[in-house]
């Protein structure tokens, strides 16, 4: 039996702050609609339908003019949802995909025409059985040429085992959710600490969304704040932020997102950071001919 999502947000808050031009929420979905994109059969949680159209208005209240989605495990492999939102995005959107260990060539160029640029494979609890190690590589050696990077989503108590696998992989990894460490054990945590120790390889980048997600204080997420703003402090150009709308598998305390865009005025400590982590790192991730052709342009690095 799956589990029933809580709806989103019926109503978010019009940020107090603004976002500057180009703001980039780095994790996003789109779910359905269910009678155009069938959620899959072997889902471990059913998500109310939160459309492209929803998601696109979202990021206007926000100020937010580009986005990446990511392929979460309610659809699987159906990568169509996702497709469809990026091509009605007119290049303001990316996408991470879920892959079988067969996927041919032909279906990762089809991908990447569609705006995909990376795969995404999880190791948490809740969403059933970890990804296996030998597919990953599998995956991973068929995406390398395309230039794409992995995305790894895991419960902290995983990185013990995960992080040689991890450092032995040849490509950037996106780190999600602040590797969903327990809030509440404070900064000096062994699973922090192993974070940022596998953080000190330029290789891998980190999200620094979830609040909502590595709280036990629960709104407004004092106790996750200091996370962020340490990622931030010590990872300046390998730091992205998202929403993570339309936040599946929370279960109470629906999050407004204008109150979590709002949370970067204490995560962040300048207009330059804020910079770096909305505009600059996204692009040079994302849109990096768009990113290098800007550098060009003004003799800076983005």
């Amino acid at each position: 039996m799956t589990g029933q999502n809580l709806p989103y947000h019926p109503s978010p808050s019009k940020p107090k702050i603004a976002l500057p031009p180009g703001a980039c929420d780095a994790h996003c979905h789109v779910f359905g609609p269910a009678d155009r994109f069938p959620f899959a059969p072997e889902r471990t949680y059913t998500p109310v339908d939160a459309t492209k159209e929803t998601l696109f208005a979202l990021h206007r209240l926000l100020g937010i003019e580009r986005a990446v989605l990511v392929q979460a495990s309610c659809h699987g492999t159906d990568n169509s949802a996702m497709l469809d939102a990026i091509a009605a995005s007119d290049g303001r959107y990316r996408g991470i995909a879920m892959v079988r260990g067969d996927v041919t060539d032909d279906e990762l160029a089809r991908l990447h025409e569609g705006g995909v640029r990376g795969v995404r494979f999880n190791f948490v609890s809740h969403l059933g059985k970890d990804a296996d190690l030998a597919v990953v590589r599998r995956v991973i050696e068929k995406i390398v040429p395309l230039g794409w990077h992995a995305v790894i989503y895991f419960d902290s108590d995983r990185l013990e085992m995960l992080a040689p696998v991890l450092k032995s992989l040849p490509l950037k990894l996106v780190i999600d959710h602040m590797g969903r460490v327990d809030a509440s054990k404070g900064l000096d945590q062994p699973a922090f600490r192993m974070l940022v120790d596998l953080m000190e390889d330029e290789r891998f980048w980190i999200k620094v969304s979830g609040c909502e997600r590595i709280t036990r204080a629960g709104p407004p997420y004092a106790d996750a704040v200091p996370f962020a703003r340490r990622l931030v402090e010590l990872f300046p150009d390998r730091v992205l932020w998202g929403t993570d709308w339309p936040h599946p598998n929370i279960k109470k305390d629906m999050p407004d997102d204008g109150a979590l865009v709002d949370l970067l005025e204490e995560i962040v400590p300048d207009e330059e950071h804020l910079r770096r982590l909305l505009v600059d790192n996204p692009a040079r991730l994302y849109w990096p001919e768009q990113a290098a052709e800007a550098e060009r342009a003004t003799g800076t690095r983005g």
